[in-house]
């Protein structure tokens, strides 16, 4: 069979219809190509355009600028009338700090009940009217089997929150000028004729009294920032509630008990934190108005006693949060014990209590750190009978404080010695002794109690056991004293601080999202909203 062939007239035709195919496609390609590009230059310098102009409105740096070729520049003009209002938002929101005072006890009573004789008012009654009070008590009962290992007597306690709510919403004399604390703190008063001591120890009223002047756990221990608005109404609708029943001095279970009307007293303070382990006991008062602002609370516990881990020794820890600023309050005994290398121990104690404590996971709000270690909090104030005892005989200590030579003997004081060598309390801070040794004293007395005690055995060599230091910045100490009370072997330490705190409403708990470049942060977008506990 014969090919058909083919002409050179068809040829020429095949070749001229092969070369328009050809180059209509690559004719629609580069036209295509052509609009392409010119949409991403578009784009491109619209996106460039706002990440300046948004640079120059908020004054951060801005995007390196990319220079345009000459076929590029007609495009800008697309730009030049670009409405921005839509970017004409409140400025980064920055955080509002306040300064708050926060008052801090701590005393060893040696296993005492208190009396209704005991007067706490000189003691707490400070210049200034702190808006904290932070209360911490070693040996409210005494260390032995059946309180270590049984039942703790958790009577005491209640009594000494009575005395401190009785002291703190006592009526103040504002006619003359506040006077602030002295060495003369106590004042064991006799003079019960308003009958407001007795009504304290009334057992029948213990448990209830206790209840009268405490938050509901439920509204301080719940989460204060979280994104769901009801939540954040629910909560204000609660305290407010509480408020209103704290003032008027009555409870749900128990309407006929009045607090504030039968004693006489304000609520100036109430109540919103209190744990016990054995002989450890620590409390946090507040102001009123302040209860609203409170969230986050937890509480933890270490014993480091009887085996290394019974509570005759070891820290009570309570965590908070006071608007959007992290507190927490350690209240420790260490380990006893005047004998070389007994520092040790309580090196190992501060050391396995910082590892240890750890809080529960509350808080509801994406993105916001609520801390579980107590480093991992922004403001930490440590107290109690941390029993650092001074590295010198007794004679000698003795003859240094005949001298008032108090530079000499805090040279020797342990907590000093091992603290700047790094082996405890690394980077926390302590304020200047201006005080005598709280301990040892004889009972009701004045004197140490080595002075009385023929066997050398039983003496103590005086030292500065009662402490209070802090971690973290934006805490100021104002004052650092001890109290004058002969009803235990210790004496009082208090300490007041002025500490720093955000009270920004809602600024840190919002994410930044993402926009053109992630470069716009959300408080920038949209308008700050009112606070549900403007109330």
């Amino acid at each position: 069979m014969t090919k058909p062939t083919t002409t050179s007239g068809d040829s020429v035709k095949n070749d001229k219809k092969k070369k328009s195919i050809i180059s209509n496609i690559f004719n629609r390609k580069e036209r295509n190509n052509g609009k392409s590009d010119k949409d991403l230059i578009s784009r491109r310098e619209i996106i460039i355009d706002i990440e300046r102009r948004f640079a120059e409105r908020r004054g951060l740096p801005q995007a390196p600028a990319i220079r345009k070729g000459f076929s590029d520049r007609n495009f800008s003009k697309r730009i030049e009338g670009l409405n921005l209002s839509s970017l004409d938002m409140p400025k980064r929101h920055l955080p509002d700090i306040k300064e708050f005072r926060v008052f801090v006890a701590t005393w060893n009573v040696g296993g005492k009940p208190p009396n209704s004789s005991l007067n706490l008012e000189d003691f707490l009654q400070v210049e200034g009217n702190p808006d904290i009070y932070v209360i911490g008590f070693q040996e409210i009962v005494p260390l032995n089997a059946g309180n270590v290992l049984v039942l703790e007597d958790n009577e005491p306690a209640t009594k000494w929150l009575g005395l401190i709510c009785q002291a703190l919403n006592s009526p103040r004399d504002t006619s003359s000028p506040s006077q602030p604390p002295v060495d003369d703190s106590f004042r064991d008063s006799k003079n019960t004729s308003n009958g407001s001591g007795l009504h304290f120890f009334q057992k029948s009223n213990l448990k209830l009294l206790s209840k009268n002047f405490r938050v509901d756990s439920g509204l301080v221990k719940s989460c204060n920032c979280s994104a769901d608005p009801s939540c954040v109404r629910r909560r204000a609708r609660d305290i407010r509630e509480f408020m209103y029943r704290f003032e008027a001095g009555c409870d749900e279970d128990a309407p006929v008990t009045n607090f504030g009307g039968a004693i006489g007293y304000s609520t100036n303070y109430c109540l919103v934190a209190s744990k016990q382990m054995v002989g450890l006991f620590l409390s946090v008062w507040v102001k009123t108005e302040l209860v609203q602002h409170i969230g986050h609370l937890r509480a933890a516990s270490v014993g480091r006693g009887i085996m290394g881990c019974l509570g005759n020794k070891g820290c009570i820890a309570i965590s908070m949060s006071l608007y959007w600023t992290n507190f927490c309050f350690v209240c420790s005994h260490l380990a006893s014990g005047e004998k070389e290398g007994d520092e040790l121990r309580r090196n190992s104690d501060v050391a396995e209590i910082l590892k240890s404590t750890q809080f529960p996971k509350i808080c509801k709000l994406p993105g916001r750190q609520i801390p579980e270690r107590i480093l991992d909090h922004e403001r930490v104030i440590w107290l109690g009978d941390l029993n650092y005892r001074v590295a010198l005989s007794y004679d000698e200590t003795k003859s240094l404080l005949e001298d008032n030579d108090w530079d000499t003997l805090l040279e020797k004081d342990q907590l000093k010695i091992e603290k700047e060598a790094g082996r405890v309390f690394k980077d926390w801070k302590e304020g200047k002794i201006y005080f005598a040794p709280t301990y040892k004293y004889s009972h009701n007395s004045d004197s140490y109690a080595g002075e009385n005690v023929k066997s050398k055995k039983k003496r103590r060599t005086p030292a500065w056991c009662d402490r209070i230091l802090w971690h973290g910045d934006g805490i100021e100490q104002q004052q650092y004293i001890r109290g004058e009370s002969r009803f235990s072997d210790h004496r009082p330490v208090c300490a007041v601080f002025t500490i720093q705190v955000d009270t920004s409403l809602g600024g840190r708990g919002r994410k930044a999202f993402s926009t053109i470049g992630s470069r716009i942060p959300l408080d920038d977008v949209i308008p700050q909203r009112h606070s549900f506990y403007d109330f």
